[in-house]
C-alpha cells in the first residue's frame, strides 16, 4: 500500500500549493536512496565540508576516505587542518579547499558535514560544535549527510572528557529531529583508539545515498575483529555465499537482490509452502533455493548439510525470518507466546550454533533482525518484544565470542517499513506510525536490506556486537 502523502510531495505544484495556503498537512521528503551496485565513488562531486577541534585523530582517515569516494573536501578551521588533505586530494584530484565560516559562498550548497570531536575533553569543547554547525546547517542540500566523530564515553579518561563525549549523542538525536524534514540526516560515530583507519568503509556507507533511512543514529567503530587484507569497494561480496532466512518476499527478498547485487551467491531459505515465491526470487537473484521451516528441530542440520554438500560452507547468514502473534498478555494463548519465542530467538540460536560448529567461515558476517519493539517496547507485543529484544542481546555476547575467527556479529532493529504486515494495520494507526520519525515516512525493505549488505562486506569488520536501528529516526526507543 502506498504513502498517500508521500506520492503528493513527488509533486512539486502540489507540495507548493500546501504550503502556500498553509494547509497543516505534513509533507514528507522524497528520500534521495541508491540505485543499482555499490560504486567506487559514492561521493562523487559532492560537497563535504570538514571541521575539527585541536587533538582530533580523524583527520588523515576522513581525507583519504573523501578523497578514495570522490567528494570535493572543504575545510574550516586553521590551514593546519588543511595539511592531512593535501596529499590525498592530489592523487584523487580533488584538493582541499578553505572556507571562512564567516564569507560562506552563495553558491555553495553541502551535501555533507563532517566534524572531528575525538579532541572533546572537557565540557566547554561542546562550543566549537554550534560554531561550526550554526552557520552551515542553513547550507545543506536535501538529502545531506551530517556525520559527527568522537570517543566512547565509557572510554574516557576523567569525568569531563566522558561528560562532553556523552554530550555528542543527543546533540546528533535532536540535529536529526531538525533536519529530517529535508530528507537529510544526521549520525554519531565514535572511535575506539587505534581504530581510526578502520572509519572509512563506515563513512562511505553512512555518507552515501544507502543510508537513507537511518537517522539519529550511534555507531561504534573498534578493532575486535580481524581486519581483512583487501576493502573491495565494487562488488565486496565476490566469491562469497549467503544464507537469508525468510528470502520469500519483503525485507527478506530486498536482502537477496541487494547482496546478489554486490556478487555473493544466495541460499534463499523459507518454508516449504512457499516454494513458489522463495523460487521466483532465487531465479531473479541468479542464486539457490533452500526449503525449511526453522522451526523444525531439525532444520539446522539440514541447512548445514545442504551448505556444505552444495556451497562448500557459507560467509554471510542473515536471520531475516520472524512472525509475530499479537495479542495483550491477559488474552494471549501459550501457543502464540511459544511460537513466536520460538521462531524469532529459539531458532536463531539453534541454526547460529550449528552454522557455527560447521560451514560458517572465518572471517564471516552475521546479521539478525530484531525490532524497535525489542528495545521500546509495543502494547500487545510482549511475545514479539521479548524475542527482539533477546536477539540484541545474543547479538552483543555472541560477538565477543567470535571475533577471534574475524567473524563480526551484528543487529537490525527496523522500524515502520512498508511491507504487507504493515499494509494490514488498521488505517489511522499506519498513519501515526509513518509519520512518527524525523523523516516523516515508512521505509522500503530495500532501506532494511542496504544495512545487511552494509554489515555483510568485509569493511562491516569495523563494527561488531552492536544494533542498528534503521527506522528513520522514530520517536520511540533509544
Amino acid at each position: 500500500m502506498s504513502d498517500f502523502l508521500l506520492e503528493l510531495s513527488k509533486n512539486p505544484t502540489t507540495r507548493k500549493l500546501i504550503k502556500t495556503v498553509g494547509l497543516p498537512v505534513p509533507m514528507p521528503p522524497v528520500l534521495r536512496r541508491a540505485k543499482g551496485p555499490m560504486e567506487d565513488r559514492p561521493l562523487h562531486d559532492h560537497q563535504v565540508i570538514y571541521g575539527a577541534t585541536s587533538g582530533g585523530a580523524m583527520a588523515s582517515a576522513c581525507a583519504l576516505t573523501l578523497a578514495r569516494a570522490g567528494a570535493d573536501p572543504w575545510i574550516v578551521g586553521e590551514d593546519a587542518l588543511r595539511l592531512p588533505f593535501v596529499e590525498p586530494g592530489e592523487a584523487f584530484g580533488r584538493p582541499p579547499r578553505m572556507l571562512e565560516l564567516t564569507e560562506i559562498p552563495d553558491r555553495l550548497r553541502a551535501n555533507a558535514l563532517l566534524f572531528d570531536a575525538t579532541g572533546f575533553e572537557d565540557p566547554d569543547a561542546l562550543h566549537s560544535l554550534y560554531e561550526f554547525f550554526h552557520p552551515l546547517i542553513s547550507r545543506l542540500d536535501a538529502g545531506a549527510r551530517v556525520v559527527v566523530m568522537g570517543r566512547p564515553a565509557e572510554a574516557a579518561a576523567t569525568p569531563r572528557a566522558a561528560a562532553a563525549q556523552a554530550a555528542l549523542e543527543g546533540f546528533v538525536r535532536s540535529l536529526a529531529k531538525e533536519i529530517g524534514r529535508k530528507g537529510s540526516t544526521a549520525q554519531l560515530v565514535t572511535v575506539a583508539p587505534q581504530a581510526e583507519p578502520r572509519v572509512e568503509p563506515v563513512l562511505r556507507f553512512l555518507l552515501s545515498r544507502r543510508s537513507a533511512f537511518i537517522s539519529g543514529q550511534p555507531l561504534h567503530v573498534d578493532a575486535k575483529v580481524t581486519w581483512p587484507q583487501a576493502l573491495p569497494t565494487v562488488r565486496p561480496l565476490d566469491g562469497k555465499v549467503a544464507l537469508v532466512t525468510g528470502a520469500a518476499r519483503g525485507i527478506g527478498a530486498a536482502t537477496a537482490e541487494l547482496l546478489a547485487a554486490e556478487g555473493a551467491h544466495v541460499v534463499c531459505l523459507d518454508r516449504p509452502q512457499d516454494d513458489a515465491l522463495a523460487s521466483q526470487v532465487a531465479q531473479r537473484v541468479g542464486g539457490s533455493v533452500l526449503l525449511a521451516d526453522v522451526s523444525d528441530p531439525e532444520a539446522p542440520a539440514t541447512i548445514v548439510r545442504e551448505l556444505v554438500e552444495r556451497h562448500g560452507g557459507v560467509d554471510i547468514v542473515v536471520h531475516n525470518a520472524g512472525i509475530t502473534r499479537d495479542k495483550t498478555l491477559a488474552r494471549m494463548k501459550p501457543d502464540k507466546w511459544d511460537s513466536t519465542i520460538d521462531i524469532n530467538l529459539q531458532a536463531v540460536v539453534r541454526i547460529t550454533e550449528a552454522l557455527l560448529a560447521g560451514p560458517l567461515r572465518d572471517g564471516g558476517r552475521i546479521v539478525l533482525l530484531s525490532s524497535i519493539a525489542g528495545i521500546a517496547g509495543n502494547m500487545g507485543q510482549t511475545n514479539y518484544a521479548a524475542s527482539k529484544a533477546g536477539i540484541v542481546g545474543y547479538t552483543r555476547t555472541l560477538a565477543e565470542t567470535v571475533a577471534e575467527r574475524g567473524i563480526a556479529v551484528n543487529a537490525i532493529a527496523p522500524g515502520f517499513i512498508e511491507t504487507r504486515l504493515t499494509a494490514a494495520i488498521p488505517v489511522m494507526i499506519r498513519e501515526v506510525a509513518r509519520r512518527l520519525s524525523n523523516l516523516g515516512q515508512g521505509g522500503l525493505p530495500r532501506d532494511v536490506g542496504d544495512a545487511i549488505t552494509f554489515l555483510s562486506t568485509p569493511g562491516a569488520a569495523a563494527i561488531t556486537g552492536r544494533t542498528l536501528r534503521v527506522c528513520g529516526g522514530a520517536l520511540v526507543g533509544a
